[in-house]
């Protein structure tokens, strides 16, 4: 026999398969009829705890409308509504490149309200190691910063999820990213400088260079120039 809890509580039995069932009413649909879900569990004190997050999840999110997305549906639906009107030409190229090649076919098919940090991570990891696409189906990893895009992307997707109570919390939050790489900047030996020099003024550009530290031993490097450079008007 089903244990009775206060209004909004659920409740809780032993079913007859000595497993322990938790019953409760998520939210209502359209028509005002309410949405039963359940969870399972080997031990009532199991159950119980189960029972509690759903009910905390379920005050977050409007049922009615999360059963209707699976993670393809809904970053679609982001990406048209919110972000395309919005960003650049080149970064609708990255994000469909996103969307396309790594979103849907790792995550596509899961429900959105189902969605876990795991799940983000092993998207994150395949991506990091084979995320580069070739035609015999094997592909080399992409770059770090590529990786972090992906990251930026959909962390933005899934908290318009949130808001809109699709989803109770962004599981990409605690995902982990590759650190930026550090790119160590590099000067020109005084004796590369003559030969740098001559080709800057073969291609007829003005190399800048930066500015004097002051003075310096005769051991000391000759002032850095930076690899830039800008055309002659």
């Amino acid at each position: 026999m089903a244990k009775r809890r206060a209004s909004g509580e659920g409740s809780i039995r032993k079913r007859k398969d000595g497993r322990w069932e938790g019953r409760y009413i998520a939210g209502h649909d359209e028509t005002g009829k309410p949405i039963r879900k359940n969870v399972l569990a080997k031990t009532q004190a199991e159950v119980r705890d189960k029972l509690k997050a759903m009910l905390e999840d379920s005050r977050k999110v409007d049922m009615a409308k999360a059963d209707e997305y699976t993670v393809e549906k809904w970053v679609w639906t982001w990406y048209k509504l919110y972000a395309k009107p919005n960003i650049r030409e080149s970064t609708q190229e990255y994000y469909e490149s996103f969307i396309r090649f790594h979103i849907v076919p790792q995550l596509g098919k899961t429900m959105l309200r189902k969605l876990t940090t795991r799940e983000v991570q092993k998207l994150y990891n395949h991506v990091r190691e084979h995320g580069r696409r070739k035609k015999d189906g094997k592909g080399e990893g992409m770059s770090i910063s590529y990786v972090r895009g992906l990251h930026r992307m959909l962390r933005s997707c899934l908290q318009r999820a949130v808001k809109e109570r699709l989803i109770p919390y962004d599981p990409a939050d605690d995902a982990i990213v590759p650190k930026p790489e550090k790119l160590e900047m590099k000067t020109l030996k005084s004796e590369d400088m003559d030969a740098f020099l001559a080709e800057a003024k073969r291609r007829e550009v003005l190399p800048i260079r930066s500015p004097d530290p002051g003075p310096r031993s005769s051991s000391s490097p000759a002032p850095g120039w930076r690899s830039s450079c800008i055309p002659r008007s």
